[in-house]
């Protein structure tokens, strides 16, 4: 899965339980990494002009869906850049009914960012009553 340097991934490109399992790992590892590197657990985001804070949720919600695609985990290895350059995109939404994990936030933002090589990655965030933003989800959108 690692290559010599902690830099390099191995994503495996193909589908089922075990790729899926290790795609899940990978984000897990780069979740890591951003946190040590970051141990405020945040970052400023040029479009809101405010911190995007990273909690528990945002590394489960997107270990669930950015796992599923070989796209979405490549997404993930510029994490760094994606919070600090993602834009919004269209009006804030309410959050979806009947999803718990989003029961906690009072708006979702829909925010974009073209990735060289990838394409467009989609970052939800989730915004709760006192304000404070929280990346909810990363997944890169399929052309």
């Amino acid at each position: 899965m690692e290559a010599q340097d902690d830099k390099i991934f191995l994503i495996p490109m193909e589908d089922g339980k075990e790729a899926m399992k290790q795609r899940q790992e990978i984000i897990s590892q780069v979740y890591r990494k951003w946190t040590e590197e970051n141990p405020d657990k945040r970052v400023y985001n040029r479009s809101l002009k405010d911190y995007i804070n990273i909690r528990y949720l945002s590394i489960t919600e997107t270990m669930r869906h950015a796992s599923k695609k070989y796209s979405s985990t490549l997404a993930l290895l510029q994490l760094d850049t994606i919070l600090r350059y993602a834009v919004v995109y269209g009006k804030p939404k309410p959050p979806k009914k009947g999803v718990a994990n989003q029961k906690i936030f009072s708006y979702m933002l829909e925010m974009h960012y073209e990735l060289i090589g990838i394409g467009l990655v989609k970052m939800m965030v989730g915004v709760k009553r006192t304000g404070e933003k929280i990346q909810y989800c990363i997944t890169a959108i399929e052309a």
